[in-house]
C-alpha cells in the first residue's frame, strides 16, 4: 500500500518531500553517468580498473591527502582504516555515543574493545572537552584510538582532538561518512587524523548508485595496508601476507562517482543555501533548538537537525502534509539491545546524547529540493501549534 497522502502527486506542490533523494544525481547528469557506466561496460575491466584509480586520485586531492583506497562501504572503510592504523583484537576504541550503529560494528570487526563518550550540546559531534575528562580517569592508559565521528555534516573540533592524542597516545579515525567537504581547523576532513573513512551510500552527500567507500591518508604504509587488507590481504597477488576480507570498489561505482564529484560543492552550497533559510525563518520558535555551526569548521549540512521535546507530535504535523522527517538516531548506542551492557560508559552516563535521541528530528535538506519544496517546510514547521 502506498505512503502518499490521499490526491498526492509527485508533480504538483503536494506530493511528498522525503529526507533524502538519491534520484537526484541521476535526473541532473543522466547523459554523464550514461556515458560513465557504458565506459566500464566497453572496457572489459570490472573490478580494481583505471575506474577505480582515476576516483582515488581525485578523491585525494578534493580532501587534500596523498592517498586514497576505495572500498566497497564506509562501514568497511572505518574497520580497514583502524585494521590498517595497527588496532589489533583487545584493544580499547572509543567514539561519540549517537553515532549510527555501523561506526560500532565496524570497530568491533576490527577486534576493537568499545568506548562511547557523549557529544557537545550545540553541534551532537563528540565532545572534546568532555573528552579530556575521561581521559583523567582509570581507563584511559588502554585506549587505543578515537573514532571521531563528524556526524549530520559538521565537523569535529579535530585540532584540539590531535593536540589530546598527541599528549595521550592515542590515534585519531575519521569517521567522515557524513561530511565530505566539511571543513574543520582550516582543513578537509579525511585529511586529519591517522586515516579516515568515508560512505559513498546513495543519501550521501557524494553518492554512488549503491555501497562505496574509501579510506584516505597521508600515510603511503597505512594505505598500503589498506589496500592489502581489501584485498584478502595480498600484497602479491593469490598470496596473503595477512588475513584480509573481500572489500573492493568496483568500476562502475567508481566511474559514477567521479561523475558525482564534479557537482559535490555546488550540492554542498545548495545545502548551506537551504540550511541558512531553515535557521533565519524558523528562529524564535518556542521550544525548538535550531542546529548551530560550529566555531571550528564549516559543515556540508548532511542533515538539519532540531531538537524539541514535542518531537514525536512534530513528525506527525509534517507527515500529514506530505513531509517526511527522519529520526537519526532513535537510541544511541549503549541502549541498543545488541550492544547494552557490552559498551564502556563514563561513570556519569551519557545525559547529552540520551536527550538528543529523545529530542532530534531531521528535516529535508537535499538538493534535490526546490524552492517550493522549502517553503513548505517552512510554512509547516511554523504552523505547528505550540
Amino acid at each position: 500500500m502506498s505512503d502518499r497522502a490521499p490526491d498526492d502527486s509527485p508533480d504538483r506542490p503536494g506530493s511528498r518531500i522525503l529526507p533524502a533523494d538519491p534520484h537526484a544525481a541521476w535526473r541532473r547528469a543522466d547523459a554523464k553517468i550514461r556515458a560513465a557506466i557504458e565506459r566500464v561496460c566497453d572496457s572489459g575491466r570490472y573490478i580494481l580498473g583505471p575506474e577505480v584509480a582515476a576516483f582515488e586520485a581525485a578523491w585525494a586531492a578534493y580532501v587534500g591527502v596523498r592517498h586514497a583506497v576505495g572500498v566497497a562501504s564506509g562501514t568497511d572503510a572505518i574497520e580497514l582504516a583502524l585494521r590498517a592504523c595497527g588496532v589489533r583484537s583487545g584493544d580499547l576504541v572509543l567514539t561519540a555515543a549517537n553515532t549510527v550503529t555501523a561506526t560500532v560494528a565496524a570497530m568491533e570487526r576490527a577486534g576493537a574493545r568499545l568506548a562511547l563518550a557523549d557529544v557537545d550540546p550545540e553541534t551532537l559531534v563528540l565532545d572534546v572537552p568532555g573528552l579530556a575528562q575521561w581521559l583523567a580517569g582509570p581507563d584511559a592508559p588502554r585506549l587505543r584510538a578515537v573514532v571521531a565521528v563528524h556526524l549530520y555534516g559538521h565537523p569535529v573540533d579535530m585540532p584540539a582532538l590531535e593536540a589530546l592524542a598527541d599528549e595521550h597516545g592515542f590515534v585519531v579515525i575519521e569517521d567522515a561518512a557524513q561530511a565530505h567537504g566539511a571543513v574543520s581547523g582550516g582543513r578537509r576532513v579525511g585529511s586529519r587524523g591517522a586515516a579516515a573513512a568515508f560512505s559513498f551510500y546513495p543519501t550521501k552527500n557524494l553518492p554512488a548508485f549503491g555501497d562505496a567507500g574509501a579510506v584516505t591518508t597521508d600515510d603511503a604504509a597505512i594505505a598500503e595496508r589498506a589496500r592489502r587488507l581489501r584485498q584478502y590481504g595480498w600484497r602479491e597477488r593469490y598470496v596473503a601476507e595477512e588475513p584480509g576480507l573481500n572489500s573492493r570498489l568496483d568500476e562502475m561505482q567508481a566511474a559514477i562517482l567521479r561523475v558525482g564529484l564534479e557537482a559535490l560543492d555546488q550540492d554542498n552550497a545548495r545545502r548551506r543555501a537551504i540550511a541558512e533559510r531553515y535557521r533565519e525563518e524558523l528562529a524564535g520558535i518556542p521550544e525548538l533548538v535550531l542546529p548551530v555551526e560550529p566555531a571550528w569548521g564549516r559543515s556540508v549540512w548532511h542533515q538539519f537537525v532540531v531538537r524539541t521535546p514535542r518531537r514525536d507530535a512534530l513528525r506527525a504535523h509534517l507527515l500529514a502534509r506530505g513531509i517526511h522527517a527522519a529520526v537519526l538516531y532513535p537510541q544511541p548506542i549503549h541502549r541498543q539491545p545488541a550492544y547494552r551492557n557490552r559498551v564502556l560508559v563514563p561513570p556519569g552516563g551519557l545525559p547529552v546524547a540520551e536527550r538528543a535521541s529523545r529530542e532530534l528530528l531531521c528535516l529535508p535538506v537535499h538538493p534535490g529540493l526546490s524552492e517550493v519544496d522549502v517553503e513548505r517546510v517552512v510554512a509547516a514547521v511554523r504552523a505547528f501549534p505550540v
